[in-house]
């Protein structure tokens, strides 16, 4: 997974898709490998999405994961104030929260025989 640093871009280690379900928003993040996956299982957790976007007033978490497809689905309550038709903020749809999420900066993978 290359040279060790102390943090990385989530969006080194995978992709992202998110749209709306109402006031829900739907955060798809696919890691690039099952080395990536298997780090990002320990590192992105509900509670680090939670509060990367609290400022934006966010209720609960949850995260689905696809083992299978080296990915996982967070769904945020909350997140669109009202959902699309009602709410003001310039992403009532959801659709910029994917490309906000690949910024988190999150601890780097230690490579094999790396020391940690």
């Amino acid at each position: 997974m290359g040279k060790r640093e102390d943090r990385v871009r989530l969006g080194e280690l995978a992709h992202a898709r998110s749209g709306d379900k109402g006031n829900r928003a739907n955060v798809g993040v696919v890691a690039n490998d099952a080395a990536c996956y298997n780090w990002l299982r320990v590192h992105l957790t509900e509670t680090v999405v939670a509060d990367y976007f609290r400022s934006l007033g966010i209720g609960a978490v949850r995260r689905y994961a696809m083992p299978n497809l080296h990915a996982f689905n967070f769904v945020i309550d909350d997140a669109l104030a009202g959902g699309a038709s009602r709410s003001l903020r310039l992403d009532t749809q959801g659709k910029a929260l994917a490309t906000a999420l690949l910024e988190l900066q999150i601890p780097a993978p230690i490579a094999e025989g790396e020391p940690s």
